[in-house]
């Protein structure tokens, strides 16, 4: 399984930005796909994360009405749209794919894609 993960960028506070995840090889409908968070020092967090098959999603209690998580069956792609965006947003996402219920812990996500920075200014 191949992730290449998209979209980031340097915005204002207040904006919105949209992260693409091309997924491709492998049997999607077994996996968890998720988004992670690493900030400059800190450890990667999950973020949001839906499941292939029945679109069940979770998010981090940080992030809930503020980010939505989709995904496209036809252009196998995972979404992440960020609205009113704030300085504390601002890391390297990564997307990745997982077996299991969305599992919060990176331990449990086999394949990664190579990160995208998104830097919110206040």
């Amino acid at each position: 399984v191949q992730l290449q993960a998209f979209g980031g960028g340097t915005v204002q506070a207040g904006d919105s930005l949209r992260l693409s995840c091309v997924v491709s090889g492998g049997a999607l409908s077994v996996y968890s796909m998720s988004w992670f968070r690493q900030a400059p020092g800190k450890e990667r967090d999950f973020i949001a994360g839906i499941r292939w098959t029945g679109g069940i999603t979770s998010y981090a209690d940080s992030v809930k009405g503020q980010f939505t998580i989709s995904r496209s069956n036809a252009e196998n792609t995972v979404y992440l749209q960020m609205n009113s965006l704030k300085p504390e947003d601002t890391g390297v996402y990564y997307c990745a794919a997982g077996a299991g219920m969305i599992p919060k812990s990176s331990q449990w996500y086999a394949y990664w894609g190579q990160g995208t920075q998104v830097t919110v200014s206040s």
